[in-house]
């Protein structure tokens, strides 16, 4: 346990299982009482294709639910077959402008990057901006190339691309956000 937690570490409050290992580098502390610990985790951005086509929509679902157990999503709903749906009844104005206080909002960004979306290359483009760090996800295919302007910004730290199968997106989470 580490020595911070033990000063405010009360029996029946927190349990030893109820705390996972996270980077301590992405977590905000918001206050240390004396009966306990208010901790906010780690808020992830998560690009993927919506109106360019929902072909993996059920892929984002599952890499949404892997991300969850590092912090927060705060666009889990590009994981959902029905996100068009949903937003039928709110103007482009409205997405774009809540998507964008999200992306300030988070600390770092996961791209799924195989489908083709105008979106998501302009959110990573924002985020490049806003100086996140970033995780772009691509799966190869003979009938596909990834874009150069995403490939060609891998530098290995704060910009990084894995070509990926979804058995290994666990081990690509871990070692990016941990």
């Amino acid at each position: 346990m580490r020595d911070w937690l033990k000063d405010v570490w009360r029996p029946g409050k927190l349990s030893r299982e109820s705390i996972r290992p996270v980077n301590l580098r992405y977590i905000h502390i918001r206050s240390v009482h004396k009966i306990g610990i208010s901790v906010i985790t780690m808020k992830i951005y998560f690009c993927g294709s919506i109106r360019g086509g929902r072909q993996d929509a059920e892929i984002y679902e599952r890499l949404i639910d892997k991300l969850q157990t590092y912090g927060e999503v705060l666009t889990e709903h590009v994981g959902s077959k029905d996100v068009e749906k949903n937003e039928i009844d709110v103007s482009d104005e409205y997405i774009h402008d809540r998507d964008v206080r999200w992306l300030e909002e988070s600390d770092v960004v996961v791209a799924e990057v195989t489908q083709t979306s105008i979106g998501v290359g302009y959110e990573i483009g924002r985020a490049v901006a806003m100086g996140k760090k970033i995780l772009c996800l691509y799966r190869p295919s003979p009938d596909k190339r990834l874009s150069a302007m995403i490939s060609g910004a891998h530098n290995g730290t704060t910009f990084v691309v894995k070509n990926y199968t979804e058995e290994e997106a666990e081990q690509i989470f871990k070692d990016f956000l941990t």
